[in-house]
């Protein structure tokens, strides 16, 4: 398993579109620190608020919060290796609406309008081999894009979901396509009150998932196609059988690894999760007969935030 999973990481290395499918500018009122951008191709009513957010690897990468009025929970959604959140704005909004949550989702170092560029795909290629040299010499750190720079972008997105939209754990959901379940399982096994975690056509290993499943402690569910012929249909199995506890997993009878969003089981059964998530959230509020009368309750505030696939 190991070779193979050595392959599937080459194979899903990271390939930033080239040119850039989107841009940023600064918004109406400015963009200063912490200020907001409008991204291109998306009209003032969308309903999105984007920023540049530093990262501990020095690099700025693009957010972009997808806002729901009824919105209970939020899922923070992670893309794949060759596309960038120009190429997925429809179906930003798309879930949004079919599953009434707010969605982050974010560009990598190195993607988009995200500081980090890497030009060519052969380029990309040197990367592979030159950031396993450079991270043997400097533990941690790598060029760019790369594996452990998408833990500080997702660390960075995280922090800005706490601080600007006062988003809890219990109400955070960490969703993963592809290379996307690295970042996911990094930060999942971290938080030890996370709501749920979604792996959509994962890597079982090659990225580390194989040992950070392992640490995650909120439910897990796991879509996969049956004849993905990119990341083979075990990678997903393996992963839903190694998580502590498990959501019912959504095995997609042909379905390939860039195409799962077209099979109408796929968001029918990502409805259902999102549902079960928010009524756990539901039962496990505290109730106010269970306050001491000294204790003030203060409002409970719900995001969801959920993107789909590349």
């Amino acid at each position: 398993m190991g070779n193979v999973t050595s392959s599937v990481a080459a194979r899903l290395a990271f390939f930033p579109p080239e040119p850039a499918t989107y841009g940023v500018e600064p918004a109406q009122d400015g963009a200063g620190a912490g200020g907001l951008l409008r991204m291109t191709g998306v009209s003032s009513d969308a309903g999105v608020e984007v920023r540049l957010l530093p990262t501990r690897a020095g690099t700025r990468v693009v957010s972009a919060f997808w806002r729901h009025p009824s919105a209970r929970l939020t899922l923070l959604y992670s893309h794949g290796n060759a596309a960038d959140l120009g190429q997925m704005l429809g179906l930003f909004l798309e879930l949004r609406a079919h599953l009434r949550v707010n969605i982050m989702s974010y560009d990598y170092s190195g993607y988009g309008a995200s500081t980090g560029k890497v030009y060519g795909h052969l380029f990309s290629r040197l990367i592979i081999i030159g950031n396993s040299i450079f991270n043997s010499l400097h533990p941690g750190q790598d060029l760019l894009p790369s594996e452990y720079n998408t833990y500080y972008d997702i660390e960075a997105v995280y922090d800005c979901l706490k601080k600007e939209y006062g988003v809890e754990e219990e109400e955070l959901i960490l969703y993963g396509q592809s290379v996307g379940s690295g970042p996911t399982l990094h930060l999942a096994s971290r938080l030890e009150k996370l709501r749920g975690v979604v792996l959509h056509s994962g890597i079982l290993s090659g990225i580390r998932n194989i040992d950070k499943i392992k640490q995650v402690d909120c439910p897990v569910l796991v879509i996969h196609g049956t004849a993905d012929d990119i990341v083979d249909f075990t990678h997903g199995k393996r992963l839903w059988e190694l998580a502590k506890e498990k959501y019912e997993p959504l095995w997609v009878k042909g379905g390939g690894h860039c195409n799962l969003e077209t099979y109408p089981e796929y968001i029918r059964h990502l409805r259902k999760f999102i549902n079960a998530m928010e009524k756990l959230a539901k039962d496990k509020a505290p109730k106010a007969s269970q306050v001491p009368p000294s204790s003030s309750m203060a409002d409970v505030k719900h995001k969801c935030l959920r993107f789909g696939k590349k």
